[in-house]
């Protein structure tokens, strides 16, 4: 056992450790040698991601959050350990002249401009609205209840804790809305932790504490606006207020157009690298300079402008993760490590000291539980739900010590009662995870709820649901207008791309019409989901580019944008032997990821179906594999939307999958459950049919001449000259007399160098 700990836990330990004792080490030689400034200040950031990174592993794997270990680690080289045991290495490293500390301190100044651009982007407004009425009422009684004992206890503190010059009308505000506020990040990462995200009452805890969160950014930013103009005076108060409004007015209208206009224009415009990040932290400053010059905090700038950036509905993923990565692994250790350097817990063993931290932290952790259990049994919550919100919000973690640091760098408070706010971050937030699990593990789970957890589990490892945006390639024909209107029904929410291709001569070029299918594809998704009383999806922007001839240089060009999946409709797409002509080749060959082809046999009739609940059936052949499932999830999809009937046709090899064989059947079985699990999820209740004697071309051929109006196809693509996907997926195309759509893959064949050099993609 104790050499199975020192292995789990022998990294971060032993890099916290060499990190401190690196300290006093560095700072020998800086003293003889004359260190410059420039490598003080490097040694500075070195220590601090060292330590606090160490610290912050160590608490992770313990179940705590690693932003304390963070802060923890800049407490230790401070006054409160390093000073204390050798205060020489301390005011060397950390505690040089004014200039030297700017320099420090100027990235922790932006630190928290990036913090909070980072915790609005994690503030999802649309959990708030889905929620309800509940998490305002927790919201407002944990607010309202921790900011009026927190007001009062400064009124009642002694004169010798408050900032020289500052009122205690204002140093109460600013206590009160310290004590207020949660941290968002905390309280998800607890919650995510017991698998509680997706639970009813995760969503309130995590919704409420966004509600704090928002509307406690707002008042402290208005309170640091008061307590730098030095007293309370009531024009500029509401020149202040009127500022504020005006601004979150202009944020959630026409500001989130602009923000939102601006990432996709970046996106699509720029090919140099980072150019999308580059702007988001262009918006984010000119927003904090914009509540700056109305006379509020920079931090209502930044983070309302991260609320905005989070809901673009252009910002991808791999955007998010590359802004991500460089505020946690850079700025959030030095912040919180520069904040741990402010305080001194040697002021502590004063009693006097001691007792009132005490007493803070007493009162933070009462007022903040009563207040949101009162709420939530003002909601209506039982007993356990509510002492479950209760423990959940009592945790200030990284939010609490952004808020003490301005407040220090601002004057508003001392540095011991700095040291005081930062003690009672750190243990609300170490005391919060373990009372919240232990809440969290008293509670059972619905029927109703246990239906849409399942729902949701099928969504997050779906394909349909995660598509980010869509490019369609579309001619002016039958084949294009419906290729458009599936694009508008499978990707309802989702910025889409149109690249008008001629091809049919027998009718007039038309971009708008196919603008006009995508939306009414959108408008049946959402109506269809309010039908099943789901969240119906946003709109979102459809772009629309110009041009008679799509090249393969054209598709390769845009697709660098980024894409989750190419819908291609062309009505001269297949040769009259059942292959591919090379335009399609080539455009297929140009995207290198998920390929959806709408495609008319020579054999089917001159329209589109129009797919309905008294129309043919759509025909989805499985086998098993995840292409094929991914096949199954575009249909249901589409039948979700449209209402039409599916059956789902299983089609094994050959000579590989004997009806005899009991490990193939419980196989066969397995794979009709899953579907038939899917079908749930969508709403649609689907036929089963299984054929494993005849070939599988026969199999679905003989069913498609049985009133199928649609066949839906997950397919492999094959490497090879030409595109392919396999003799089965020709044959269909020969033989059937119904538009076939084909979903394919995530990626090229890596061996198929050919067609991504051709298309200018290689």
């Amino acid at each position: 056992m104790i050499l199975s700990f020192l292995h789990k836990w022998r990294w971060p330990v032993g890099v916290a450790a060499a990190a401190l004792f690196l300290a006093p080490a560095a700072a020998w030689p800086a003293e003889r040698t004359g260190m410059s400034s420039e490598g003080i200040f490097v040694l500075e950031i070195i220590l601090l991601l060292v330590v606090g990174r160490g610290l912050g592993e160590l608490l992770e794997r313990i179940g705590q959050p690693a932003v304390m270990g963070q802060l923890i680690g800049g407490i230790l080289l401070g006054p409160s350990l390093l000073g204390w045991l050798w205060p020489e290495a301390e005011r060397l490293v950390f505690s040089g002249d004014a200039s030297q500390k700017s320099m420090i301190n100027a990235i922790a100044q932006l630190g928290v401009l990036m913090l909070l651009l980072l915790t609005g982007m994690e503030t999802d407004l649309r959990l708030v609205r889905r929620v309800g009425r509940a998490c305002f009422s927790i919201s407002a009684a944990g607010l309202a209840i921790p900011f009026v004992l927190g007001f009062a206890a400064a009124q009642a503190m002694p004169a010798s804790l408050l900032a020289a010059g500052s009122e205690r009308v204002v140093a109460g505000l600013f206590l009160g809305t310290a004590l207020s506020i949660s941290s968002v990040k905390i309280v998800a990462m607890v919650v995510r932790e017991m698998n509680f995200m997706r639970r009813d009452l995760g969503q309130i805890i995590v919704s409420s504490a966004i509600i704090e969160d928002t509307i406690g950014w707002v008042i402290i930013a208005i309170t640091i606006g008061i307590a730098t103009k030095g007293s309370i005076e009531i024009g500029n108060l509401v020149f202040t207020l009127a500022g504020v409004a005006a601004f979150m007015l202009f944020s959630f209208t026409l500001g989130r157009r602009i923000v939102f206009d601006a990432i996709r224009w970046t996106n699509d415009s720029f090919s140099s690298e980072f150019a999308v990040v580059t702007v988001i932290l262009v918006i984010m400053g000119a927003m904090a300079l914009i509540t700056d010059l109305i006379g509020v905090h920079t931090v209502l700038g930044a983070f309302v402008a991260g609320i905005l950036v989070g809901e673009s509905p252009i910002l991808s993923r791999h955007i998010e993760g590359q802004l991500r990565g460089v505020i946690t692994a850079l700025f959030m250790p030095v912040f919180f490590g520069v904040a741990g350097l402010s305080a001194d817990l040697t002021v502590l063993v004063d009693p006097q000291l001691a007792l009132l931290t005490v007493a803070l932290v007493a009162i933070a952790s009462l007022g903040k539980f009563g207040g949101a259990f009162i709420g939530a049994e003002l909601a209506g919550m039982s007993f356990r739900e509510a002492v479950a919100v209760g423990c959940g919000m009592n945790a200030r973690g990284s939010t609490e010590v952004i808020v003490a640091s301005i407040g220090l760098s601002v004057g508003v408070l001392s540095h011991n009662l700095f040291t005081m706010i930062v003690t009672m971050a750190v243990i609300t937030t170490l005391a919060m995870p373990p009372t919240l699990r232990w809440a969290l593990g008293r509670l059972s789970i619905g029927e109703a709820e246990k239906k849409r957890l399942e729902r949701e589990e099928i969504d997050q490892r779906g394909f349909v649901a995660n598509l980010e945006r869509l490019l369609v390639v579309a001619d002016e024909g039958a084949v294009g207008r419906f290729a458009a209107y599936m694009a508008g029904v499978i990707g309802a929410g989702k910025p889409m791309t149109v690249l008008h291709a001629g091809g049919e001569t027998d009718v007039e070029p038309g971009a708008e019409s196919k603008l006009e299918e995508i939306e009414k594809g959108a408008e049946d998704n959402r109506a269809a989901a309010k039908i099943a009383d789901e969240q119906p999806a946003a709109r979102a922007p459809v772009t629309r580019r110009h041009g008679r001839h799509v090249s393969a240089e054209t598709v390769a060009k845009e697709a660098r944008k980024g894409y989750g999946m190419l819908i291609v409709g062309l009505g001269r797409a297949l040769t009259a032997k059942g292959g591919f002509t090379r335009r399609l080749d080539e455009i297929a060959g140009a995207f290198d990821g998920p390929l959806c082809l709408v495609l008319k046999p020579a054999t089917a009739g001159r329209q589109m179906p129009r797919l309905g609940p008294l129309s043919g059936r759509i025909l989805v052949p499985v086998n098993g594999t995840s292409v094929a499932r991914r096949g199954a999830e575009l249909a249901l999809a589409i039948a979700s939307v449209t209402g039409a009937p599916v059956k789902m046709l299983y089609v094994a090899r050959v000579g590989r999958d004997e009806p005899r064989d009991t490990v193939s059947h419980r196989r066969r079985e397995a794979v009709l459950k899953d579907i038939v699990a899917l079908a749930d999820r969508y709403g649609v209740e689907v036929e089963t049919a299984i054929r494993s004697r005849a070939a599988a071309a026969d199999a679905i051929a003989r069913q498609a001449g049985r009133g199928v109006a649609l066949i839906v196809m997950g397919v492999a693509r094959r490497p090879g000259e030409e595109l392919m996907f396999g003799e089965t997926t020709s044959d269909v195309l020969q033989r059937c007399r119904c538009p076939v759509m084909l979903i394919s893959d995530d990626r090229l064949p890596r061996d198929d160098a050919r067609v991504a050099s051709r298309s200018g993609t290689g």
